[in-house]
């Protein structure tokens, strides 16, 4: 369930062995050193411990300690935030019973990032630790603890050592000789013995050993070739001193980048970096999750020494090591999706965020939080640049620039000037008409085959999943949905299944109707898995490959299948949204967008905005070469003006009018916004809930300036997801803090009923 955060204080609920001890006889002004806990898995606030004698000069806030909760004084794991010596009157505190970190975990700037976190997305603050801290951190993956064994030079002061047996003599000789204590496999393999003799050593007391946790493999990186830093045009060698200039002045400024599709904005990047390193310090890089690619990282790695990689396709043992390499300085660049905001360089000097427009920087769990509003919260703290990039960036970060809150730079051409892509419509409406729907219209297979004989490569984009998009029977007209989310079964034809993309329900594809029998039932929509097999009959002996999430799930595959599109094992590839942005390879001479409108008419304030940099982004994927490039986007509606805007490459003419209409309807950026979500099992009462809680938000905006609105609450547009029943409503106000005030007071001792849950997402970026 979400809620604020709302800080408190415990005292003993029921003393422990250590309460029982007499009462200390100061006075009410007695000072004692205490620690305030969070728990991930405890009630919600911060709680105080006493700090004993013997913890006094080891335990730090950033580390996690073992203590008592509750009545039945259970130990428990929290985070200890705060340290501090102040009168406990005569109150009697639990104290805190172990450490669990030698050192701390988390530096006093994170501890403040992720209190302003817990702040700001209305969530409780060890919630927000939980998610900052990996688990292979918190869980020390890739160690394990090994025991380091030498002599007892104390017990064998006492010993004749010609009793001992020859094996348990050969023993401590090897290790007297030793230079360093040895593990117990080291020794057995130079004594040439087994594990007896150095059991029954330590049984007598002549072996002391130290528990060290030692990590299981070492992870080596591929070198890379060095390579030298290219010749920028005079748009990128104004946009670097641009940035260098807010670098050198030691001031935290935030630059919107604005460069179109092969502008060069990664050169621009990666020499402000080695600026950033001859003050010694470090640099994040935050890329979108797809655009991790080997392409990406051999550019950093060939240009700096030491360059960590932090995303979520990293074991936990892989991102233990990283993040210990991260916090020791040695590494220069970190390079990771939205959670490497939270990389412990110790010594930041900027924060790079690439394709800054991608809603994956947006995270849809609990802490709900967006990378680069975090992203420009720790490098204000931290008085580094903010720098973000991107050829269609997002509305609020463009009018943050347009209103001067922001430094605006532009890359407005490409690398040695190669012309952007022309860009065509095709009219569906006409090329469907009366016919079997095709995923590729006439034009559209003329310009593959063309392409292909002239030896250029293709990039074919549809955003769904599957084979087809829904199952209908056209006799009684039932379409066939998951019980779980009452949304439309997706048909997979590989495993001959009807699958749900949200939870994941399945059942077998029907060969007839279930609700009638009818025996005629269609298969409709257009999804990648069609798309392919279209491809494949109408091009027999060109090899084609398909990218969405249900064909690159093994390991590795993603980058494997680049490296076939780059090597030109493969000529035609095509899939899901992840080949629209962050691909650069000069052989693309056509790109088709199957149905630009697939986003277009979601009931969600964002969905114009979503169609336009999809459609831009994936057009900008040809032409980079030599040989130029053409894009064809296949619609219902060529004359939208979104697909009039995009078309012709006009991101400012599309600002424009969508600013436009935000304005008139109060949405981003011309105010802050709070999406709520009530959801529970019956859909009466959740409903009576939702209301419930609007009334009281109402009752706390009620009177306050700026004027709030308070939208809902009403049904989701998934109104049933996962089993639970969804209802949700909007708050919009000028002000965001008077948003959060009134959720907060709305939310303090709010009854609660069984199974029905609420949630609070500050800034969404999407309303389903």
């Amino acid at each position: 369930m979400g809620r604020p955060h709302s800080p408190k204080k415990a005292s003993a609920d029921s003393p422990s062995l250590f309460d029982l001890l007499p009462p200390w006889e100061e006075d009410d002004r007695a000072e004692a050193l205490v620690a305030k806990v969070v728990f991930p898995d405890g009630p919600p606030g911060d709680f105080d411990y006493l700090v004993p004698p013997e913890l006094a000069g080891r335990l730090r806030a950033g580390q996690r300690v073992r203590v008592p909760l509750g009545k039945g004084n259970r130990l428990v794991v929290g985070y200890c935030v705060e340290v501090v010596s102040r009168p406990v009157g005569q109150r009697i505190l639990k104290p805190i019973r172990h450490l669990v970190d030698d050192r701390p975990l988390l530096s006093p700037a994170m501890l403040r990032l992720t209190r302003w976190m817990a702040d700001y997305y209305l969530c409780d603050w060890a919630t927000v630790l939980e998610t900052v801290l990996p688990a292979g951190v918190r869980h020390r993956a890739g160690l394990r603890l090994t025991t380091f064994w030498e002599p007892n030079p104390d017990a064998l002061a006492k010993l004749d050592l010609t009793t001992l047996p020859p094996k348990q003599r050969l023993v401590l000789q090897i290790l007297r000789d030793a230079k360093e204590p040895l593990t117990a496999t080291q020794i057995q393999r130079l004594a040439k013995c087994s594990a007896g003799p150095i059991t029954g050593l330590q049984r007598k007391g002549l072996l002391k050993g130290r528990a060290v946790r030692i990590r299981r493999q070492d992870i080596i990186e591929p070198a890379e070739p060095r390579e030298p830093n290219l010749p920028l045009n005079p748009d990128q060698q104004k946009a670097l001193d641009t940035i260098l200039q807010v670098l050198h002045s030691g001031q935290h400024r935030t630059i919107l980048l604005y460069g179109v599709t092969g502008s060069g904005k990664t050169e621009v990047y990666i020499q402000a970096i080695q600026e950033v390193l001859r003050f010694g310090r470090q640099a994040i890089v935050l890329v979108p999750e797809i655009s991790l690619t080997p392409q990406t990282l051999q550019r950093f790695r060939a240009r700096f020494d030491s360059v960590a990689v932090l995303h979520s396709h990293l074991t936990d043992a892989e991102r233990h090591w990283q993040w210990e390499r991260i916090a020791s300085g040695r590494v220069q660049v970190v390079i990771g999706a939205r959670s490497a905001v939270f990389a412990p360089v110790p010594h930041l000097g900027m924060i790079i965020l690439d394709e800054e427009h991608e809603p994956s920087f947006k995270q849809q769990q609990a802490p709900r939080y967006h990378a680069r509003e975090v992203a420009l919260q720790r490098a204000a703290a931290e008085g580094v640049p903010l720098v973000l990039g991107s050829a269609t960036p997002s509305l609020e970060s463009w009018h943050e620039a347009q209103e001067g809150r922001y430094i605006f730079v532009q890359l407005p051409r490409r690398i040695h000037d190669r012309p952007l892509p022309p860009v065509n419509t095709v009219d569906l409406r006409i090329e469907n008409s009366g016919k079997k729907l095709v995923a590729l219209s006439r034009p559209l297979y003329a310009a593959m085959r063309e392409s292909l004989q002239e030896g250029g490569q293709i990039i074919l984009l549809l955003n769904r999943r599957g084979f087809s998009t829904h199952i209908q029977c056209p006799a009684c007209g039932y379409v066939l949905k998951c019980p779980q989310c009452d949304i439309a079964l997706t048909h997979h034809r590989t495993q001959q299944i009807a699958l749900c993309h949200y939870c994941d329900y399945h059942e077998p594809a029907p060969s007839a109707c279930p609700h009638c029998q009818f025996l005629g039932i269609l298969y409709r929509g257009l999804g990648t898995q069609r798309l392919e097999v279209e491809v494949r009959s109408r091009f027999a002996g060109v090899c084609c490959l398909r990218m969405d999430t249900d064909s690159m799930q093994a390991r590795g595959a993603y980058d494997r299948a680049l490296e076939a599109f780059r090597t030109g094992k493969v000529q035609i590839l095509l899939g899901t949204q992840m080949i629209a942005k962050g691909l650069d390879f000069p052989e693309v001479t056509l790109v088709g967008v199957i149905n630009a409108d697939t986003a277009l008419h979601l009931p969600d304030f964002r969905a114009s905005e979503r169609t336009f940099q999809l459609v831009t982004q994936v057009a900008g994927r040809t032409g980079r070469g030599p040989k130029g490039g053409r894009v064809l986007v296949q619609t219902f509606h060529p004359e939208h003006p979104v697909i009039q805007a995009a078309i012709r490459h006009d991101y400012p003419r599309f600002a424009q009018i969508e600013l436009a209409n935000r304005k008139a309807f109060g949405y981003p950026p011309f105010t802050r916004m709070i999406r709520l979500v009530v959801r529970g099992p019956h859909p009466t009462p959740t409903a009576e809930f939702a209301k419930l809680l609007a009334e009281r938000i109402r009752q706390q905006l009620s009177g306050r300036q700026p004027p709030a609105r308070l939208l809902g609450p009403a049904p989701a547009p998934f109104a049933k997801l996962r089993g639970l029943y969804r209802y949700h409503m909007l708050l919009q106000s000028p002000d965001g803090e008077q948003l959060r005030q009134a959720v907060r007071q709305a939310t303090t001792d709010l009854p609660s009923l069984e199974n029905i849950q609420w949630m609070a997402d500050v800034d969404p970026v999407e309303m389903l």
